[in-house]
This record gives C-alpha cells, sequence and structure tokens, in this order.
C-alpha cells in the first residue's frame, strides 16, 4: 500500500523508531534532502548512459548509481538503522575526483552552469547535494541522531565529485566553461 494515512497529522517515523516525528524536524528535513538528491541523480544517471563517458575505466552512469546507493547508506544511518558509510567510500570519491582533475585544466574562477545538459544536470544535483549536507550537519550537531566522521566526510566530498562531473563532462563534449563576467 502506497499510503497509510498515518502522516496525515504531520508527522512520520523513521527507520526501526516507534516514535512518530514531525515532518518538519531537523531530521526529517535532511532524510527529505537527501532524497532529493538521490532522486535527481536517477536523472544524472539516465544521461550518462546516454553519453557513456567513462572516468577511471567506469562510466558516469555507474559512478552515479554507486552514489545513489551509498546515499541509501547515508538515510539509513541518519534514520537511526546500525550503517555507516565507510572510510573506503570517502577515498573512492576523493580518487575519482583526482581522476577528473587530472583530465581537466586548473579552476582559477568559478564557472557559469551550464555548457551540455549533462553538465548542468550535475551542477543541479551538486547544489541539492550542499543543502543536503547542511541539513545532515544541523541534525549532528544538534545530537538529534549520531552521523559519523566519514558520514560527514562523505557527504562533504559529494558536492566536490558533482562538480568534477559536471565540468568532466563538459570537457568530454568539447565545451570552454565560461567565467562569470561580474559586469
Amino acid at each position: 500500500m502506497l499510503y497509510t494515512r498515518k502522516g496525515d497529522s504531520g508527522t512520520t517515523k523513521t527507520f526501526g523508531c516507534d516514535q512518530r516525528i514531525s515532518k518538519s524536524s531537523a531530521i526529517a528535513e535532511a532524510l527529505g534532502s537527501l532524497d532529493e538528491v538521490n532522486s535527481f541523480l536517477g536523472l544524472c544517471k539516465v544521461h550518462s548512459k546516454a553519453k557513456n563517458y567513462k572516468l577511471k575505466a567506469k562510466s558516469l552512469s555507474d559512478i552515479v548509481h554507486q552514489t545513489q546507493q551509498n546515499l541509501f547508506i547515508v538515510q539509513a544511518e541518519l534514520a537511526g538503522a546500525p550503517k555507516a558509510i565507510s572510510k573506503e567510500k570517502v577515498l573512492e570519491v576523493e580518487s575519482l575526483v583526482d581522476a577528473a582533475e587530472k583530465e581537466l585544466p586548473p579552476i582559477k574562477t568559478f564557472f557559469i552552469s551550464g555548457g551540455t545538459e549533462l553538465a548542468a544536470l550535475f551542477d543541479i544535483s551538486r547544489t541539492m547535494a550542499r543543502r543536503a549536507e547542511r541539513r545532515v550537519v544541523r541534525v549532528s550537531e544538534e545530537a538529534v541522531n549520531k552521523v559519523s566522521p566519514d558520514t560527514l566526510a562523505y557527504l562533504n566530498r559529494l558536492s566536490s565529485l558533482l562538480y568534477a562531473l559536471a565540468r568532466f563532462s563538459n570537457h568530454l563534449a568539447g565545451i570552454k566553461e565560461e567565467a562569470p563576467a561580474y559586469k
């Protein structure tokens, strides 16, 4: 059944918890933000499959899919399940960012989003990931639920990965990045 009517009063419950919480609580906001990122990454994955770009011999769609899987781990941890992102997952993201950076010109300025549709989608997902990170940090700071240091590091690296994938997508398409004119 897709509805239970139990949330009609503005409450929900998290994994393994019998207590209901407000849908506007910090934890519900963080879980919702992570869900938004994960859903939008589905669109990035579909567009990545069409391009068949590779980074470190992995297709971008496979990289996005693994990221989605990792976000489910983050959500489970945040909801109170005995799950957490491993240090190895943080290192894998760093490795992907490093590999992309080796292919790209150095960053000397901000860039205007766009170029290719795929790059624009990765840029949107990057901003969503940053918002989700802020929400998870809030939960962690308020000690609502324990969030592991590796999970916080993973979320911090996630926006870097998505930015790298946006730049990398433009680069592979032969699109030159455009700096803001500030005029």
